[in-house]
């Protein structure tokens, strides 16, 4: 059964805002036990040399073929692999999750906008779990709709007691176990309260079954410079982040370098740890931000929420946060989008799902939708906005 003692985890998390001290670079990659039977395994990324590569041409483009029709997406939404390589995509104007072949051939579609079996208000999200089952988020409420890869209609599940909004992050297990995340708004005009993200499960039916977590999230306010209605961050502010596939569930923190690894009965296994020397903001980094978010917008469209943007009146973080993003992988593996400081693009870490480090990754041509052992799915966008699904091969160290 579950571990309900999940009170320390609670507590751990809400406390992680002001653990945010820098840490001595660690000598070597160790692994140890804690009182709760975890490992925390610890290394030292800036070591290393290890490199995961990715094909500089994508192997798959889905959306270029102009003479398809199921070619055309609106927005995509969601991307996920099939166990025979073939690939879905969920487009949002036309509510479809589209179904195409390994070399980029429609085979079919299902779904379309409704309130109906099958049906979307406002398709969101994919995940491909086991047995090629697909789950597909559904707004507003959240809830889920379930199809076999053959298109074939399985059911919805709404979540008790109702999300009104989107889940911000989190996912699906391969038990049919969700985990689902809602944030409440402390707003404050003089940057007074902190966000919380909360992390719960759902079964099956969507019923709760309980919450796993609280985590400190966004920090928002108001400066002179901004119209009535414009709230903003505090500059360079760590968040949560939250990831769940298969028999895994990772939660984190930006301001630590740190995930913790749950696994499908929601027990803490493991707590991966690594050094990240030299995250102190200084007046530098704020001038080049000022600078750049400048130079790159077009002066004719400039407003009173640019210059709040940059106001002196802003808040700012007094170190970089470790993580913006973390990503589960098909195989296992958990990927970790660096922050990046201004002027400077840090990429990706990977551990292993023994939480040892992997590899260094430049940053992909696109937003990650899913991992694999050796492909890497991406959402890119042209400049004129135009979407397209994409495969790069991926290489590991050997």
């Amino acid at each position: 059964m579950p571990n309900h003692s999940l009170g320390s985890l609670v507590v751990a998390l809400a406390l992680i805002l002001g653990a945010c001290s820098q840490q001595a670079p660690f000598e070597t990659e160790t692994v140890d036990i804690d009182s709760s039977g975890a490992q925390i395994v610890t290394s030292t990324p800036s070591s290393s040399e290890a490199t995961c590569t990715f094909s500089e041409e994508p192997i798959l483009v889905i959306g270029d073929n102009e003479e398809d029709d199921h070619q055309w997406f609106s927005m995509i939404r969601g991307i996920g692999r099939l166990s025979d390589g073939s690939v879905a995509v969920v487009d949002r104007g036309s509510a479809e999750v589209r179904i195409f072949d390994a070399s980029g051939r429609h085979l079919r579609s299902m779904g379309q906008r409704g309130e109906g079996p099958g049906e979307f208000t406002d398709a969101f999200i994919l995940w491909v779990t086991a047995g090629d089952t697909l789950w597909v988020g559904n707004t507003r409420p959240w809830s889920y709709t379930v199809f076999t890869a053959q298109g074939q209609f399985v059911r919805r599940i709404r979540l008790e007691p109702v999300y009104a909004g989107t889940s911000r992050a989190g996912g699906v297990l391969k038990n049919g176990y969700t985990v689902n995340t809602r944030r409440t708004f402390l707003l404050d005009r003089d940057f007074g309260f902190t966000d919380t993200l909360i992390v719960e499960i759902h079964d099956p039916e969507g019923r709760l079954v309980r919450n796993l977590a609280r985590i400190p999230d966004r920090t928002s306010g108001q400066v002179s410079e901004a119209s009535e209605s414009f709230w903003l961050s505090v500059l360079f502010e760590a968040r949560a982040e939250v990831d769940a596939l298969g028999s895994t569930i990772v939660l984190a923190h930006g301001s630590k370098p740190e995930v913790q690894v749950l696994d499908a009965e929601f027990n803490l296994r493991m707590i991966i740890r690594w050094s990240e020397p030299n995250r102190e903001v200084t007046r530098a980094d704020v001038r080049s931000y000022r600078e750049d978010y400048r130079e790159q917008r077009d002066p004719s469209d400039w407003d009173q929420d640019n210059d709040a943007m940059i106001s002196p009146e802003r808040p700012v973080a007094e170190i970089f946060p470790a993580i913006s993003r973390v990503k589960i992988g098909r195989d296992g593996r958990i990927w970790i989008r660096q922050y990046d400081r201004p002027r400077e693009d840090r990429g990706w870490v990977a551990f292993g799902a023994d939480g040892k480090f992997l590899c260094h990754m430049t940053q992909l041509p696109g937003d990650v939708w899913e991992f694999g052992a050796d492909y890497v799915l991406l959402l890119h966008r042209s400049e004129l906005g135009v979407h397209t699904a994409r495969m790069h091969s991926l290489t590991s160290p050997s």
